[in-house]
């Protein structure tokens, strides 16, 4: 499931986006805005969105404006406006697409088709992967190969990140972000508080909103990943009838 925000000053036309995200099963809309500033707070209080479906003019701050400033934020951008001369600047900004108002559910459907088959590729080609290399700073940066099923979560540590294995600990030079793509795209990776990631196959125990892994490794679930650990949790836990 891909996470969508919608920004646009027109609250009809958040109604309609909303019918067509109905459509596409893939996406949740995690949440809209009809004012691009309090769009920008929310932005700045998360980790990354999937889709950020923008519409250009808007008060206070267009959306090619908004959309420079959180572009590192959004894996994707598509916008949604009534006016064409803003191709070129979605160009520049490397949007993944221009959807022209008023447009129809099938060419939103194309499009988003569109965009996630592409992701969709990446993680079918991830899949053959059982191993991948990276370098640990504590070994004069070595390339180690390690295999995927070996990882128990993978730790922010700023600039760097510390990879948890069964066996040891890696250091490597690279952000969270960066990796974050490769393990979350894997099948098994999870993802429930910004600063882990962590396999599903090694968490030990569950107790309230801490999750304790194989290796004494523990994190707390994040605000914006409880709806997520909660359908996780809901559909792993074995129920029981009671008599």
């Amino acid at each position: 499931m891909y996470r969508c925000v919608i920004v646009d000053d027109e609250p009809h036309a958040i109604e309609g986006l909303k019918k067509y995200l109905s459509s596409f099963e893939r996406l949740n809309l995690a949440a809209s805005f009809t004012n691009p500033l309090t769009a920008l707070k929310y932005f700045e209080s998360i980790d990354c969105i999937d889709l950020v479906l923008l519409d250009i003019n808007m008060p206070n701050i267009n959306g090619i404006e908004l959309s420079k400033i959180l572009r590192n934020k959004a894996k994707r951008i598509v916008f949604t406006t009534a006016h064409t001369q803003y191709g070129y600047e979605a160009f520049k900004i490397e949007a993944d697409d221009y959807l022209l108002k008023p447009f129809t559910l099938g060419e939103f459907i194309t499009s988003m088709n569109k965009i996630f088959s592409l992701d969709a590729q990446k993680c079918n080609s991830l899949k053959k992967n059982t191993s991948f290399l990276v370098k640990s700073k504590e070994d004069r940066y070595k390339m180690l190969n390690i295999k995927f099923s070996d990882v128990v979560a993978v730790e922010s540590k700023m600039n760097y990140v510390l990879i948890h294995t069964l066996k040891r600990k890696i250091l490597t030079y690279m952000t969270l972000s960066e990796v974050s793509d490769i393990f979350t795209h894997h099948p098994g990776f999870l993802k429930f508080q910004r600063s882990f990631i962590l396999a599903e196959e090694h968490i030990d125990y569950i107790s309230g909103n801490s999750i304790k892994m194989v290796n004494g490794c523990e994190m707390t679930v994040g605000d914006y990943y409880k709806k997520d650990f909660l359908s996780f949790v809901s559909e792993k836990l074995i129920k029981t009838k009671r008599r």
